[in-house]
């Protein structure tokens, strides 16, 4: 059958995103082998077109890195809270002056702010910001002076502080506590339950024995504690385990910790309801091999603990919540039937445990009670995501429906709205932006994605937050969209263009239309300025094999669809 002379239509529309596989003979005609901060803006356009991002305003300057932006709503306003260097700034001021230079991570508990940056666990009410004061327990109750009685609250490793209640007998100035070695340095405290407050005049530190000036009287209904003695025991090195914690995830009522280089494969866990208190019991080793955990994130009913790659592969664990007759509620820690490890971070994107493993971003589906499967989620841009020189550094943030992988200046940005099938089983799309500065941290409020970045100015380093904008005044964002390097399906046969046969559907100030063909450099074809609807461009290229289009622009444009005409020639010469 000859094909010389048909005239073959190219229509390049419904744009799903990029394609950096350099599969050449597999890009689909809606994909870009190469396009820059360009995306689907579904709250403007409703994904009808790719159009250019929005452009960053400069919103705050400090002098030192930026470890933590965190947004704190009290009294009616927002604060914007910003750990810079060693200081914590609420807005312009500074409110804390001992911070670690490590990032910061929070959370927020009956309207108090906590943050964690690996040496300080600090809670801030909107007015005074303090070290967390951990909750002091009653860890015996009922015991007679010479000891006994019941074990009641937990150890806080939190706390140097426990109290002891006894029941007094109206003779005994001895009491004997549940502990020995105590600190030397702090005289116990007893009071009764009339408002009493008793003299201590010997206090056996070792033996854990107080002696009294005078006897506690008995309770006014027999067998009722009526003697409280508050002492304090240190264990060097306890608190260190959740102050030195550098990840934490709220689950289940509950404040996790992990991510200590002491105890790289631990999880501790704070009580229901109380961020202050973390019992010495409630704790959980992930494997038996010490691997460093990389993130903890919650969904799907369970805590996910995600452990870098380990020789012994057991690197994905997950925690559901247990009844236990003897210990109430617990998170046994169960090892999962994955065993690719996470090199960086993860993140729960609209219910699935993503994260990246040396393979790329993957989403772990199925049942948490039965097997578990991974899903591999970026094959369309893993050859250029995998050669990022601080892959390992890259972390996440949601916003306007899209997972936003950060390294160093460059987002990736996976479409949740829309899916393609590789290999047999549903991926991301992805689109692809580029920054002047490099991005040290991210946060979205109220839709608003915020920047913390660090770059350098004439030789001086600037550390400043962004937000982005699309005030059209002045947006000034280099972009561009290519469409593939197409064949019009006869790789064999030359081509010619119909030049009355390109039709490009386009909004845009001022949009630059470039053409490439075979391994030619691109030329100009025209320049299109206030652009609004249809243009025709006139393309005139003779016996090419393949052709691409370039819409290139310093100012925001919308790229909506193009068609482009070719007339088959003869066979290509060899």
């Amino acid at each position: 059958m000859t094909v010389s002379g048909k005239l073959i239509t190219r229509n390049y529309g419904n744009f799903r995103g990029v394609d950096f596989s350099n599969r050449k003979d597999e890009v689909n005609v809606y994909r870009s082998p190469d396009a820059l901060n360009m995306w689907k803006n579904y709250k403007n356009t409703s994904g009808k077109c790719v159009e250019t991002r929005p452009d960053i305003e400069l919103l705050a300057e400090y002098s030192d890195t930026i470890f933590g932006l965190f947004f704190y709503d009290y009294g009616g306003t927002t604060h914007k809270i910003v750990h810079s260097g060693t200081n914590l700034y609420d807005d312009d001021t500074v409110i804390y002056s001992n911070m670690n230079e490590e990032k910061s991570m929070y959370f927020i508990y009956e309207n108090k702010l906590y943050i964690k940056d690996g040496i300080n666990y600090l809670v801030y009410n909107g007015t005074t910001i303090t070290d967390v004061v951990g909750y002091i327990p009653t860890t015996s109750i009922s015991r007679s002076p010479l000891g006994g009685g019941t074990i009641y609250e937990d150890v806080n490793i939190l706390s140097p502080y426990r109290y002891n209640t006894f029941v007094g007998d109206g003779e005994s100035t001895s009491y004997y506590l549940d502990a020995q070695e105590l600190d030397s340095t702090y005289t116990p405290e007893v009071t009764d339950t009339e408002g009493n407050t008793y003299t201590v005049t010997s206090f056996d530190y070792t033996l854990g024995v107080v002696t009294l000036s005078t006897a506690p009287g008995v309770p006014l209904t027999d067998g009722q504690d009526n003697v409280k003695i508050k002492f304090k025991r240190t264990i060097p090195g306890e608190a260190d385990k959740i102050l030195k914690s550098t990840l934490l995830e709220v689950f289940d009522n509950r404040v996790f910790f992990s991510g200590n280089p002491d105890y790289p494969n631990y999880i501790w866990h704070s009580s229901l309801d109380d961020p202050t208190y973390c019992s010495d019991l409630d704790y959980y080793t992930e494997g038996v091999d010490d691997s460093n955990i990389k993130a903890i994130v919650s969904g799907n009913n369970a805590l996910w603990v995600l452990k870098e790659p380990s020789q012994s592969n057991t690197t994905i664990f997950y925690h559901n919540p247990v009844i236990d007759s003897t210990y109430g509620k617990i998170y046994p820690s169960v090892h999962s039937s994955i065993s690719t490890g996470c090199v960086s971070s993860g993140i729960n994107f609209n219910d699935t445990i993503c994260f990246l493993s040396d393979r790329g971003l993957e989403a772990i589906t199925g049942d948490v009670t039965t097997e578990q499967t991974l899903m591999h989620r970026s094959s369309l841009i893993d050859n250029r995501l995998l050669n990022e020189p601080d892959y390992e550094k890259a972390f996440f943030v949601e916003w306007e429906g899209y997972l936003v992988t950060i390294i160093g200046n460059k987002m990736y940005l996976a479409d949740s709205k829309m899916y393609s099938q590789v290999n047999d089983h549903s991926e991301y799309e992805w689109f692809y932006f580029e920054f002047k500065q490099e991005i040290v941290g991210a946060i979205v409020k109220n839709g608003i994605l915020y920047l913390s970045t660090k770059e350098t100015i004439n030789d001086v380093e600037k550390n400043r937050i962004y937000t982005l904008t699309n005030k059209e005044e002045t947006r000034e964002v280099e972009s561009y969209w290519t469409t593939i390097d197409d064949e019009f399906g006869y790789p064999q046969y030359q081509k010619t263009t119909n030049k009355k046969g390109c039709v490009v559907d386009i909004e845009g100030k001022q949009v630059t239309l470039y053409a490439k063909v075979d391994n030619k450099a691109y030329e100009k074809i025209d320049e299109y300025k206030i652009a609004k609807g249809y243009v025709v461009p006139r393309i005139k290229e003779k016996k090419w094999k393949a052709l691409q289009l370039k819409f290139y622009s310093k100012k925001p444009f919308n790229l909506y669809s193009s068609t482009l005409e070719a007339y088959i020639g003869s066979y290509i010469k060899r």
